[in-house]
């Protein structure tokens, strides 16, 4: 029986952010009291394998749900093959200033401009350290909002240099809407240098912890056929292990909820389905499967799952529509792909 509709119906009397919070601290206590598997059942097994690691599925949880690595062990009992916790930032930071973020019921949808609030790495790794990690786990890594663009890529050495170790493979987050000037580094030079330094420093540490963590960049979806074109090649030259396609929309084209339309912020769900979609087709043409694509972006339902790999995703990411749907989609996306993939 799905007792999620019920449990959803009163966290949305709550504040977006307070029920965040609360549903996440409930899900520890269920998997603590051995509840959670009651509910949810088993997890769907549909091996693949992507940058050599081994998913048990290739539905995973994207970045942005539990920044500080805080809840990885309930989490990955709701039935995700894969993980991803973060945006972490070198140094603790409050983000963005209350509200930040706001639900838009009518179109399963999201707006949020958090501004990568987090503990900062150290308490991240603590987490981590301290979790049973029972799937892969993928650390999702950023700039604190007061480095200088020109200093960017210092925060992002000093953030992979610490998750590392612990780390299945690491993303770059340089497209979220809410930290001003960080899409830039999505462009030209400033891209390839960025890109280049966290290569090297990946060679390095390889060496120093005898292992090969796998580099994936995080795009937006606000990009054009040219501009994605442009990414790929830069991409491809620097041999980056993996690309997630894609973070949150600034455009509110086709919203219902007209009221919150005018909110500030990264929208993501269904409305964002589409966008995300023709980025994905763009990005797996251009790189000519030389390099997988983690699709993300407006999965409400296991079609939308199943669409993301027939355009050629190796592995599919949701968060929204966990929110309102909850566990029984990781599920239903699951048995989808596992369909496809015999």
């Amino acid at each position: 029986m799905n007792f999620y509709p019920l449990a959803r119906k009163l966290l949305f009397l709550l504040e977006p952010e307070i029920a965040h919070t609360l549903s996440l601290r409930l899900l520890d206590v269920a998997n603590k009291l051995g509840l959670l598997k009651l509910f949810v059942g088993e997890t769907v097994k549909a091996p693949v394998k992507v940058m050599g690691l081994e998913f048990i599925n290739p539905i995973g949880l994207a970045a942005g749900l539990d920044k500080n690595g805080e809840h990885i062990d309930a989490l990955a009992a709701c039935g995700f093959g894969f993980v991803e916790i973060g945006t972490v930032t070198p140094r603790a930071q409050p983000g963005n200033s209350k509200p930040r973020l706001f639900r838009l019921e009518a179109d399963e949808a999201i707006i949020n401009r958090m501004g990568f609030n987090n503990k900062g790495v150290e308490a991240l790794v603590n987490n981590v350290r301290r979790s049973r990690r029972q799937c892969v786990l993928g650390i999702n890594i950023g700039k604190n909002r007061d480095t200088a663009l020109l200093q960017a890529a210092d925060d992002y050495r000093l953030a992979l240099t610490q998750v590392y170790p612990y780390a299945d493979y690491v993303t770059i987050n340089i497209s979220s809407p809410n930290t001003p000037g960080l899409r830039d580094l999505q462009h030209g030079e400033e891209l390839a240098k960025l890109l280049a330094t966290l290569k090297q420093e990946q060679t390095r540490l390889a060496d120093v912890h005898n292992k090969y963590v796998p580099l994936v960049v995080k795009i937006a979806p606000d990009l054009d056929d040219d501009e994605i074109a442009e990414l790929a090649q830069t991409f491809l030259q620097q041999k980056i292990d993996g690309v997630i396609a894609t973070n949150t929309t600034n455009s509110r084209e086709g919203l219902r909820d007209l009221k919150q339309a005018g909110v500030q912020g990264g929208l993501s769900g269904r409305p964002l389905r589409s966008m995300s979609d023709q980025v994905l087709a763009t990005l797996v043409s251009e790189l000519k499967g030389q390099i997988p694509v983690i699709a993300a972006g407006g999965v409400s339902s296991a079609e939308d799952a199943g669409r993301k790999m027939e355009l050629g995703a190796s592995l599919v990411q949701i968060y929204t529509g966990f929110i309102y749907q909850g566990p029984v989609l990781i599920k239903d996306c699951a048995e989808r792909t596992a369909e496809l993939l015999k």
